[in-house]
């Protein structure tokens, strides 16, 4: 899966033009049955998007940056499942980094809204990662694992499977810097032998685990061929059809 969070960028009509550039550019790719490609517009950019994927028949999934776990209510400013549901999403991210560093995202809320997004017939894409800070006193492991256990409590086995989790390094997302390809397959095979212990070896071998962080066309190849990273969530190269097809197309092994 290569997936491609725009994060706070692109209007509504730009994004629609992006998602048709990237069409254009991944037109054979898209057709292939061992790549999920999956883009991440803002709420204001869904229906556009939608529209497009939709009326050209795109073969492609199309994400929500976040969603509340109620289904409705007095909750100003939310978004709740129905209504992205409704706009033909497939996919939500919970838990990224910048949702948990500027809104107090914590590992119980992020939780709730992965509960919330399979019982929408949706799939999360649950993100975790430490700071540099945890980094350097070496308890990268032990803290992701405890992010896993708490984010991914509840679940069904089958549930567990079909869960998507994002690696991503804090201190890598946008800086440029980014952990050897082999160190962050050592973290991603710890988050696989966390759902492993917590629902059985079946789910930890069909959960598919994502890096992110600063990756790139010229990177890309490099972290794909590590065994346990089974694509990428992609921040600012999915801002250009160019860069991110050039990802996809590394993880297709072209």
């Amino acid at each position: 899966m290569v997936a491609g969070n725009w994060k706070m960028y692109t209007t509504s009509g730009e994004g629609a033009v992006l998602v048709q550039d990237i069409a254009e550019e991944l037109e054979r790719e898209l057709d292939d049955n061992a790549l999920d490609v999956v883009v991440c517009p803002p709420f204001t950019g869904i229906k556009a998007v939608s529209t497009v994927v939709e009326l050209d028949h795109l073969n492609m999934g199309l994400g929500a940056q976040d969603m509340f776990w109620e289904a409705e209510g007095a909750f100003t400013g939310a978004i709740s499942a129905r209504m992205l549901t409704e706009l033909r999403c497939t996919h939500v991210i919970v838990g990224h980094s910048e949702r948990r560093e500027f809104f107090g995202e914590t590992d119980e809320t992020v939780n709730k809204k992965v509960h919330a997004v399979f019982a929408a017939g949706m799939t999360p894409i649950m993100c975790c990662g430490e700071t540099l800070a945890t980094r350097d006193a070496l308890e990268t492991d032990s803290f992701i694992r405890s992010q896993i256990v708490a984010g991914a409590a509840g679940l069904s086995a089958e549930q567990a499977a079909r869960l998507v989790i994002a690696y991503e390094p804090i201190w890598a997302i946008g800086s440029g810097r980014t952990p050897t390809p082999e160190s962050a397959n050592d973290v991603t095979r710890a988050i696989r032998a966390t759902i492993g212990a917590m629902y059985g070896p079946p789910a930890a071998m069909q959960v598919r685990v994502l890096y992110g962080g600063s990756v790139k066309p010229e990177n890309a190849s490099m972290f794909f061929s590590e065994p346990d990273i089974d694509g990428a969530l992609v921040g600012g190269a999915a801002l250009k059809a160019d860069s991110f097809a050039a990802i996809a197309k590394a993880a297709c092994g072209k």
